[in-house]
């Protein structure tokens, strides 16, 4: 027998004019089957359009979240599996919303991926660390997954 859900009153309402933010995602975890970082950056950009906020949102994928920006060959040989990548879909959805998504030069360097080894409309930066510094330098806030 399914229970009721409880009422959800939200005690602390946020509405923002602006939002300019880098997501530093380093690693996966997930909710399930989803990364929790994707699944935030849909949270947030869904918020930015119900407030018809301006926004700047950077994600920069580094270390052992690379692969998320691969295309299909390349997530296959990275991974050792042949299923191609399977957050191409959720990554594109995030750039239609206006995210800007980037791949770590240093990852990229380290793994031997190149430009033609990423979806569509992703960058190589020269490296996470020095891209967040940049971007928090320029008034971002640094949110870490």
């Amino acid at each position: 027998m399914l229970e009721a859900k409880s009422a959800l009153f939200i005690d602390i309402p946020v509405e923002l004019k602006e939002v300019k933010s880098v997501h530093s995602i380093g690693g996966l975890q997930f909710e399930g089957d989803l990364p929790a970082a994707l699944f935030h950056l849909q949270l947030i950009t869904t918020d930015i359009a119900n407030w018809k906020a301006t926004s700047d949102v950077i994600v920069v994928f580094h270390t052992n979240a690379g692969h998320v920006t691969l295309s299909d060959a390349a997530y296959n040989a990275s991974r050792n599996i042949a299923t191609g990548n399977p957050y191409k879909k959720l990554v594109a959805d995030l750039i239609d919303k206006g995210v800007k998504v980037e791949l770590c030069g240093a990852t990229a360097n380290v793994n031997g991926w190149g430009n033609a080894d990423l979806l569509p409309r992703i960058k190589i930066n020269l490296d996470a660390m020095a891209r967040t510094i940049q971007l928090v330098q320029k008034g971002f806030v640094k949110i870490t997954e």
